[in-house]
C-alpha cells in the first residue's frame, strides 16, 4: 500500500509518500480501505516534534479516517466487507490513517452518516468528538443553558457551535472579523469579534465555556461564567485558574479526546438530521500531505482533508 511516512521530525517537507506492507486485522479489528483522512492540529504538532505522542520516527500520522471495510479480523460482528465507516481509532496511539489501508479496532469506528460523503466523514471524527465530549460528557450541557465556544470558526469550534445549538443551548462564540458571518450561519446567537472586543465585556452569565485557544483564555473565561458554572478546556489549566474557580464553585475540566463509538453514532445522527455539517476548507491528494499541513498552518475556516 501507499502511505505517508516521516523519518524525522520537522516541517511539512518531512512527509513523504512510500510503499509499505499492507496491515492485517487482528482479533477484534477490521481492515479499512481509506478514502479520506482528516488533518488536525495535533497531527502538525506530532510531525514537528512538539507533541511526541508516537515517540521517535519513523511513523505514519493520522487518526481521522473514512472508507470501506475491506476485511474482518477474528471475532468481529456487526460489520461486513463493503460497509462505509468512519472514526478516530487508537488515539493517542498510532492509527496510521495517512495510508490506503489501516487495521483498526472495530469498536472504535461506526457506520458513516448517510448524508455525509467520505470527505466530510473523514473530516468529522476528532474535531467532532472533541466538541461532543467537551460539551456533553465533560460539560454535562443541558437545554436552555448559555454556552460560550472560543474560536467558533475553527475545526473544533465550528462543530461545537452546532452541537450546542442542537442540544438546545443559547450559544455565543468568538471569531475574527472575517469569520463572523460564517459563525453566525452556523447558528450562534452571538458572535464576538475578538480582534475588536474583549469577550469578557460581551459575554455574561455563561453556564458552560468550551476553551480551545490556550494562554490566558481559561482564566479570563472565569469572568463570564456564573457561580457554579463549568469550564472545559482542551489545554492545561493553571493552578491559579483552578483555585479561583473553586472559590466560586466553578467546575474545571481539562479534557483530551478519546475514541468513542457512542459519540460517533450521535454525531452521525446529528448529520443525518441536518443539524450538523462539517465545513471542509480544502482537500489534497494523499501524496500532497506536506502541502496540506502547510495549508492547515494558515488557520483556514473548517477542516483540511487528504483524499486517498
Amino acid at each position: 500500500m501507499r502511505a505517508i511516512i516521516q523519518n524525522s521530525v520537522g516541517g511539512p517537507d518531512v512527509l513523504v509518500i512510500a510503499e509499505r506492507p499492507a496491515p492485517s486485522p487482528n482479533a477484534g479489528e477490521v481492515l479499512v480501505r481509506i478514502k479520506a483522512a482528516g488533518i488536525n492540529p495535533v497531527d502538525g504538532a506530532v510531525r514537528a516534534g512538539y507533541y511526541p505522542l508516537l515517540g521517535e520516527p519513523p511513523f505514519i500520522l493520522g487518526w481521522d479516517l473514512s472508507g470501506t471495510v475491506e476485511a474482518l479480523g477474528p471475532g468481529v460482528s456487526g460489520l461486513n466487507p463493503g460497509d462505509a465507516v468512519f472514526g478516530m481509532p487508537r488515539f493517542p496511539k498510532q492509527a496510521a490513517a495517512y495510508a490506503e489501508l489501516a487495521a483498526v479496532p472495530a469498536d472504535e469506528i461506526a457506520r458513516k452518516p448517510a448524508h455525509a460523503d467520505y470527505v466530510q466523514a473523514g473530516a468529522l471524527p476528532l474535531a467532532g468528538l472533541t466538541a461532543w465530549q467537551g460539551l456533553v460528557r465533560h460539560g454535562a450541557m443541558k437545554a436552555g443553558q448559555r454556552v460560550l465556544v472560543h474560536a467558533g470558526a475553527g475545526g473544533v469550534g465550528h462543530l461545537a457551535v452546532q452541537v450546542a445549538k442542537a442540544g438546545g443551548a443559547w450559544v455565543a462564540a468568538t471569531a475574527s472579523t472575517e469569520k463572523l458571518d460564517f459563525v453566525h450561519k452556523l447558528g450562534a446567537d452571538e458572535v464576538i469579534d475578538y480582534t475588536k472586543n474583549d469577550f469578557t465585556d460581551k459575554a455574561k452569565d455563561i453556564d458552560l465555556v468550551l476553551e480551545t485557544v490556550g494562554g490566558e483564555h481559561a482564566h479570563q473565561s472565569l469572568k463570564v461564567l456564573r457561580d457554579g458554572g463549568v469550564l472545559v478546556s482542551l489545554l492545561d489549566v493553571s493552578d491559579k485558574t483552578r483555585a479561583d474557580a473553586k472559590a466560586r464553585n466553578i467546575r474545571v475540566e481539562h479534557m483530551s479526546v478519546v475514541p468513542d463509538r457512542e459519540g460517533l453514532l450521535e454525531l452521525g445522527r446529528l448529520v443525518d438530521a441536518g443539524k450538523l455539517t462539517v465545513h471542509v476548507a480544502k482537500t489534497f491528494p494523499l501524496e500532497q500531505a506536506g502541502a496540506a499541513h502547510a495549508f492547515l498552518a494558515s488557520k483556514p475556516v473548517g477542516k483540511v482533508v487528504l483524499t486517498v
